[in-house]
């Protein structure tokens, strides 16, 4: 669902750019409003979420789907924890349906997907290695590859075949369409601004996308 937000960039309490096809990690507090903004459109954002209070308990897309019966999710849509807790509460959205399926890709998908030759390239698993072993925020909550689990893709267009698989099309997004994320909980987020170049989900051209916190 279509729903635009209230919140003015200039009262932001964070407002940061993350680069294209690089990660990015914040915290954003019980009640805070953290907004994901795809600057120049067809941007996939593969996106984690931890209890900053207790990492252990983080982002589960089965209990997220199963409780809603919604394989996207938009305005309305609540993120549930592994223990079955409201995580966060998606407020506003004007992009309209987003990823829970599609995972972040790695040196082995790439290369199962694509080509050998393709192994090599930048994937959003390393980003998410690189920002847990080397941003502020995560040095206390002791995060390892383990913890790098199943993701949302925000933006992402990742169809459901007849047939049961998944289909990589084109972004649905444009430049300015952002989604609106409530933390219930105090949360740990873990991005990768999706640096793929195989597939059509950022139009094969990794760009900036723009993270804002309000109170």
């Amino acid at each position: 669902m279509l729903t635009s937000s209230h919140f003015i960039p200039e009262n932001a309490v964070i407002d940061e750019v993350c680069r294209a096809g690089e990660p990015w990690m914040g915290l954003v507090k019980k009640g805070q409003t953290l907004r994901i903004l795809d600057l120049e459109g067809n941007q996939a954002v593969d996106t984690l979420f931890y209890n900053a209070d207790n990492p252990e308990e983080r982002y589960s897309a089965v209990d997220t789907i199963q409780r809603q019966s919604r394989l996207y999710l938009t305005t309305g849509s609540v993120l549930f924890s592994s223990e079955g807790n409201p995580m966060a509460t998606i407020v506003a959205d004007t992009c309209g349906r987003h990823d829970t399926l599609g995972g972040a890709c790695a040196a082995e998908s790439n290369t199962v997907r694509y080509a050998l030759d393709k192994k090599s390239m930048h994937s959003c698993r390393d980003n998410f290695m690189h920002a847990i072993a080397h941003c502020d925020c995560a040095h206390h909550l002791h995060l390892t590859k383990r913890d790098i689990t199943a993701n949302i893709n925000f933006f992402m267009n990742v169809p459901v075949t007849a047939e049961g698989g998944l289909s990589f099309e084109d972004g649905i997004s444009a430049p300015g369409k952002y989604v609106e994320i409530r933390a219930e909980m105090n949360l740990a987020v873990l991005i990768s601004n999706c640096p793929q170049l195989n597939n059509p989900c950022n139009a094969y051209n990794p760009t900036p996308v723009r993270m804002l916190v309000w109170d």
